[in-house]
């Protein structure tokens, strides 16, 4: 609700400006103000150049807010940044559209008559519906660009998280059992032109347990030496060490400085000393125990180490170096029937990928402990290959079933496997584009009624110039100019309020609260592509949108506007 508002802010701050900038320059075409209007431009322009570069090197120097901590002071400053900066360009386009009217009127005669009539004196009624007119094709361009550059860095977080945290091409079979062989198919793979990296995997599903709580989970057995060369694991790490899973006999006495766990609010929680155990010189005589029971209590028992998600930590309320059990369906016979496979982990590492799903359900141990745990000796579940384009790698998918070179395993790449989200990602954001366009073709609606006026207020006019010779194609064509080029105001104007707005938002940053939605800022992607796309889908309606009224100056009479002269 807070980003809401912030964003809510930042667009009618910046609306504000633009109207107050367009009504300027409509005063300067039509009242005769330009020295005036010239000279305030100049001063705010100054103002807010020199407003915006303080505020942004306020910004640069703000600390760096972690987890769930939000200021207010640290929002409107950059929120005081962006709009700033957005006001600053539009003043810079409104000083140079003169300067483009004047460099239109020096073109062909149909340009030459639609810039004039641009800014020529009109009646109060029509200036204020040109002024909207040119207001309703900016907000609408404004508007399309931000929502596609906010869905479009979406997509672009999804999918980076994705590539992170999964391989770009999965080897398993249909039923997802174990396989054995696994690593002369790594080998081959390996050998793949394309291919960076391979690992084997060994994965299954079982419940795990703390003292507290329990949750189902995936469990997934990863080669140490070749995991961190497929998937971010490693990187993703933010409290333990990825080295506690290759010697989980160093768990059992963590440092007093250890970092093993991080609060809601980014703090971070150490380790502390260890308590004196009993039987110690510290303790009365009176507790004191056994020499071999004292010699158990104080060294905690080996036990394998886990790493967990964060969201996952948080469910079993468990931090680094505490144990956990892993209770799997797929047990041992035993007299009563098939028993649970049960054992004890201890926590090595709380990763964080920023997907919740990952977080919330995934664990990795080691290879040899997984194949042990699921009783699978010298066999593996899947495995994953990293490829040097993500992009590419349905190109090399059948390099890769080519060396695996056996019929029970199936090759499949990223793309394949989260097809459905990728789909259902690209269908709304097609479909978020087509319902914006019709804030475009609301908005050239009054394009349409700007030149029908102006066609019956220039009737006279229209009629002089084709008693002087002016073709009815000559007259279509400098009315369709004239809605152009007030379409293409607007759309220049909306198309800058986009971009610096998204800009602004990319670079300073809109913090949101990762609690409610897992991002700790609003992802934005400022593509060039897109914000074209946008301009000439705009440019397009306004184009069709002159049609009409130009063809109804074309076909004016001279006798029917000098009838009454």
């Amino acid at each position: 609700m807070l980003a809401l508002k912030t964003v809510h802010l930042v667009l009618g701050a910046t609306f504000v400006g633009l109207g107050v900038l367009l009504i300027l320059a409509r005063a300067r075409v039509t009242y005769g103000l330009g020295r005036y209007v010239r000279t305030a431009a100049l001063v705010s322009g100054a103002l807010l150049g020199c407003s915006f570069a303080g505020l942004t090197m306020w910004t640069l120097r703000l600390p760096v807010l972690r987890g769930s901590m939000w200021s207010l002071k640290d929002t409107l400053v950059k929120s005081g940044a962006i709009v700033s900066g957005v006001l600053f360009l539009l003043t810079l386009l409104t000083a140079l559209l003169p300067w483009v009217l004047d460099r239109l009127e020096g073109r062909s005669f149909e340009s030459f008559v639609s810039a004039r009539h641009v800014r020529s004196q009109k009646s109060g009624f029509l200036t204020v519906i040109s002024v909207l007119s040119i207001c309703g094709v900016a907000v609408s361009a404004c508007a399309q660009s931000s929502v596609v550059s906010v869905m479009g860095g979406f997509s672009q977080d999804l999918r980076r998280k994705i590539l992170g945290n999964n391989a770009h091409i999965v080897i398993d079979t249909e039923s997802q059992a174990a396989w054995s062989g696994g690593d002369d198919v790594v080998a081959r793979v390996r050998a793949v032109p394309g291919v960076t990296a391979a690992t084997p995997v060994v994965s299954g599903e079982v419940m795990i347990s703390s003292p507290s709580n329990l949750a189902g989970v995936i469990v997934r057995g990863v080669d140490p030496a070749s995991i961190g060369g497929v998937i971010d694991l490693v990187k993703n790490i933010e409290v333990g060490s990825f080295a506690y899973l290759e010697d989980p006999d160093r768990l059992r006495h963590l440092p007093a400085d250890e970092v093993i766990g991080i609060g809601p609010g980014g703090e971070r929680y150490m380790k502390g000393n260890d308590l004196p155990p009993l039987g110690s010189d510290d303790v009365d005589p009176l507790l004191r125990i056994d020499p071999l029971v004292k010699e158990v209590t104080s060294n905690p028992p080996l036990r394998p180490g886990l790493i967990v998600g964060r969201e996952l930590a948080k469910t079993l309320h468990v931090y680094v170096g505490d144990e956990v059990t892993l209770v799997s369906p797929l047990g041992d016979p035993g007299p009563m029937g098939l028993m649970p496979r049960t054992r004890k982990f201890r926590i090595s590492a709380i990763f964080f990928s920023g997907m919740y799903e990952y977080d919330a359900s995934h664990v990795y141990v080691l290879l040899d402990v997984a194949q042990d745990y699921f009783s699978e000796p010298n066999k593996i579940s899947a495995i994953d290959v990293k490829v040097d384009e993500a992009e590419h790698a349905a190109r090399l998918t059948p390099l890769v079933a080519a060396a695996v070179g056996r019929t029970d395993l199936r090759v499949r790449d990223w793309r394949e496997i989260n097809k459905n989200l990728f789909g259902a990602l690209t269908l709304e954001r097609f479909a978020t584009f087509i319902i914006l366009s019709v804030l475009t073709i609301v908005a050239s609606f009054c394009i349409i009624c700007t030149l029908l006026l102006m066609v019956t207020e220039k009737g006279k006019e229209i009629a002089i110039l084709k008693a002087l010779g002016a073709s009815d194609g000559a007259i279509l064509r400098t009315f369709m100019a004239e809605g152009i080029i007030i379409g293409a105001i607007g759309t220049v104007f909306g198309i800058a309020w986009g971009l610096a707005m998204c800009a602004g938002l990319a670079w300073f940053g809109l913090r949101l609260d990762p609690d409610v939605y897992y991002i700790d800022r609003l992802p934005i992607n400022v593509s060039v592509g897109d914000f074209l796309i946008v301009a000439v889908s705009a440019m397009t309606i306004c184009t069709l949108a002159t049609i009409y009224p130009a063809h109804a100056a074309s076909k004016l009479r001279p006798v029917d506007g000098l009838r009454y002269e």
